[in-house]
């Protein structure tokens, strides 16, 4: 069995206080930090810390771009993105309304082989590379 190497500071190992869980390895090791880039990937950050047990957040985007310093333009299309690739589900506040609910949802199957590697659409592709802007 292989060891790994020491910590930079082994005495200071840092124990999680409060239940957490909404964030999977997945997101690194599929590709999907890639794939929702920079915005989306803080935005995600910041869902999975207000979650509540169902994995849903109650912040308003007014409340988000304070906390992450985004533009308005950025927060919108990084949970655009979001929804598309199916990771966030939202449900308003009322019909029209902007703010809701914003619920992190379980990440999608990899499609074509363990690293996602199936056919794409055109679409798919030009999101992706959109993302990486």
């Amino acid at each position: 069995m292989r060891r790994k190497p020491p910590a930079p500071r082994p005495k200071l190992v840092r124990r999680p206080s409060e239940p957490f869980g909404w964030l999977e390895a997945r997101l690194l090791h599929g590709g999907w930090l890639e794939r929702v880039g920079p915005e989306g990937t803080a935005v995600l950050l910041l869902l999975a810390l207000a979650a509540d047990e169902r994995g849903a957040s109650f912040y308003s985007r007014v409340r988000m771009r304070q906390r992450l310093g985004l533009s308005a333009k950025s927060l919108d299309r990084a949970l655009q993105l979001l929804l598309e690739l199916g990771l966030v589900a939202f449900r308003p506040w009322r019909p029209g309304h902007s703010d809701g609910v914003w619920q992190l949802l379980p990440l999608p199957e990899p499609q074509g082989g363990a690293r996602g590697g199936g056919p794409m659409s055109v679409a798919e592709i030009l999101q992706q590379l959109g993302a990486r802007r």
